[in-house]
């Protein structure tokens, strides 16, 4: 995500006096390139690392170590599982609702700063100080109403962070964006549950730097990759009945888009049922005593697999011009990985089960977030379709240990697994109906 400066076609223009952004905006899809040539191509593609991590260390690090760690330390051993339940399920309602809002309203946002940068600025101010106010909650209530702000302000970052692809990279560059982005989205993700277990002392001061980290990396992401101006667009007249269909787009008129939806909330619930839940299937179902010596080395051996997926599937997804087959091979490796734990109830095997899985939702990863730019249906609403594309994204890890928490309260432990593995191989099968993407 990094540009040195605004594209600029001729010397003596503007970026802000473009006409080709405002006809790319009235008339283009997801499946067609940017306005205008991009300058700084490299440095965006390098900042989207830094900027993926200022938000997804939030969402490793907080659901799956420092919420139960801080419900079980408040509330007690008793009721755990329940009262986790209750905080994400609530927290994952409003997520759903935020991510599409926050895309509309930056959709229509006319600023010299261009449409997204001010909402990722103000939502990750927001986010810290919820964070903030989350670090000294209380009362099971305080802790449901931070967690709740948490969801919104930061979703309110993310989903206008999500429209940089198809507002500013190729397309010819997209599997390997993607693939950046998946680095630092899963370096998040799995960084945030390694330096969150450092923290398992002193959980206030652990959120209160995660809010610190990244304030920081998202605004300096923004001030480093100046956006488009918005003030030459035309301004989106507001209708309710627009804003009502914000959280819908027609599987009928647009059925790519559904099918890949689909195929990603397949995966993504199917994964984070299972991983989400680590911290408590350490401690009661492979009778670790002290789970903060072993998430570390988790996190590491996960993130091997997803490092080495990424890096090679993007790259080479662009280069044979194709993404279903990766996809369907990275939902099958994910579900079949969730068979060791099942079969083999000890830490070994859980081990395995997270490289495994890590090489198949590194793969996932690296190509689906290209494969979702290209089925958008309209450049006017690339952040609102994002916004409900995400929603299949960040719902999954956040509601993940709720549902996790139903199933086991119902099941016991060992009905994680096998909802992981049909979950994730439905992901799979839902990729091939698409027709736009190979």
């Amino acid at each position: 995500m990094a540009m040195a400066s605004t594209p600029q076609p001729a010397a003596d223009s503007r970026p802000d006096e473009l006409d080709e952004p405002v006809a790319f905006f009235e008339e283009a899809t997801g499946n067609e390139d940017p306005p205008a040539p991009i300058k700084g191509i490299g440095r965006l593609l390098g900042w989207i690392i830094p900027a993926n991590l200022g938000i997804f260390l939030i969402w490793g690090a907080v659901p799956g170590i420092l919420l139960p760690a801080q419900i079980t330390a408040q509330f007690g051993e008793a009721d755990k599982v329940a009262n986790l339940a209750v905080v994400m399920t609530i927290g994952a309602f409003f997520s759903m609702l935020a991510q599409p809002i926050a895309g509309q309203i930056s959709d229509r946002t006319r600023s010299r700063f261009g449409r997204r940068a001010p909402w990722i600025f103000l939502g990750s101010l927001a986010g810290g100080l919820a964070l903030v106010g989350l670090a000294f909650a209380n009362s099971l209530v305080g802790v449901v109403i931070a967690w709740t702000l948490v969801q919104i302000t930061y979703n309110f970052a993310q989903g206008p962070l999500s429209a940089v692809m198809p507002d500013r990279v190729p397309l010819k560059r997209r599997g390997t964006f993607a693939a950046l982005s998946g680095i630092g989205l899963m370096v998040g993700a799995l960084g945030g549950q390694i330096v969150a277990s450092v923290f398992l002392g002193s959980i206030a001061a652990g959120y209160v730097t995660f809010a610190v980290l990244s304030l920081v990396l998202l605004t300096l992401f923004i001030v480093f990759n100046p956006d488009y101006s918005s003030k030459e667009l035309e301004p989106e007249p507001f209708r309710f009945a627009d804003f009502l269909r914000t959280f819908w787009v027609s599987p009928v008129k647009h059925p790519d888009f559904f099918w890949a939806f689909t195929g990603r909330l397949l995966l993504y619930t199917g994964y984070f049922a299972v991983t989400g839940y680590q911290f408590f299937l350490l401690t009661d179902y492979f009778g670790v005593a002290e789970p903060g010596s072993v998430i570390p080395v988790l996190g590491l051996i996960s993130l091997a697999g997803i490092l080495i997926a990424t890096v090679a599937s993007g790259p080479i997804s662009d280069r044979v011009g194709r993404r279903k087959p990766f996809v369907f091979a990275s939902s099958a490796v994910t579900g079949l990985a969730f068979l060791l734990p099942w079969a083999w109830p000890d830490l070994t095997a859980w081990m395995i089960m997270t490289f495994i899985a890590g090489l198949g939702f590194g793969m996932f990863q690296a190509v689906d977030t290209a494969l979702m730019s290209e089925v958008l249906p309209s450049a006017k609403s690339f952040a609102k379709d994002l916004g409900v594309v995400n929603i299949a994204a960040t719902l999954p890890q956040t509601l993940a240990p709720g549902v996790a928490g139903a199933i086991v309260l119902s099941f016991g432990y060992t009905g994680l697994f096998p909802v992981g593995i049909v979950l994730s191989v439905l992901g799979a099968f839902a990729v091939w109906p698409i027709k736009a993407v190979k």
